[in-house]
């Protein structure tokens, strides 16, 4: 899968221990807005995903995570690959944290189940919505993110997430935010 782009914070020892996380993220675009998980408490927005299990492959991942995070049904012939994104930092175990984000495209049945959150997805109250490119880059990038402010992780997944949307933006797949820089 074509690599997107890099997030390297460089602000880890060089030869430290690492730790890694695969992890998937689900694009599904319908009538020019994009499906993705609100956090209501901290008031931002990510791609549906997360971890891939151990003997699990990325397409497996992606279905489970979806059916979890938003209560989609994906349909697994509509799946294919957009590019990945690599994320390297200080971790919080580990040393380092490697994480390769691996974004596919899909879509879903008309009808959806009922989520089935983590702990923290429930605390945060993980909402999936469908909104404009705009509406999300506009909360990741201006809005008051409660405690999560400043704290290097979660500014990290921000900048990853808001740089996947404009580049669907420039790709003519999502209206364009206008106004709106991404770094």
């Amino acid at each position: 899968m074509k690599l997107l782009f890099e997030l390297d914070t460089k602000d880890y020892p060089e030869n430290g221990t690492v730790g890694r996380r695969p992890s998937v993220r689900g694009i599904i675009i319908r009538g020019g807005k994009i499906c993705l998980i609100h956090s209501l408490k901290y008031d931002y927005y990510k791609f549906p995903g997360g971890g891939i299990e151990p003997g699990e492959t990325q397409e497996q991942a992606l279905i489970r995570e979806m059916r979890e995070e938003t209560g989609l049904i994906l349909r697994p012939e509509s799946i294919r690959p957009y590019g990945r994104v690599l994320r390297k930092q200080k971790g919080r175990i580990e040393d380092i944290f490697i994480q390769e984000n691996y974004y596919y495209f899909c879509e879903a049945e008309d009808t959806a189940a009922a989520q089935e959150l983590d702990d923290y997805e429930a605390e945060e109250q993980f909402t999936p919505e469908l909104v404009t490119a705009a509406q999300a880059i506009e909360a990741n990038c201006t809005h008051d993110h409660g405690s999560k402010n400043g704290k290097a992780q979660f500014t990290v997944m921000l900048e990853r997430e808001s740089r996947v949307l404009a580049m669907l933006c420039e790709a003519g797949l999502l209206e364009s935010p206008e106004g709106t820089v991404i770094q």
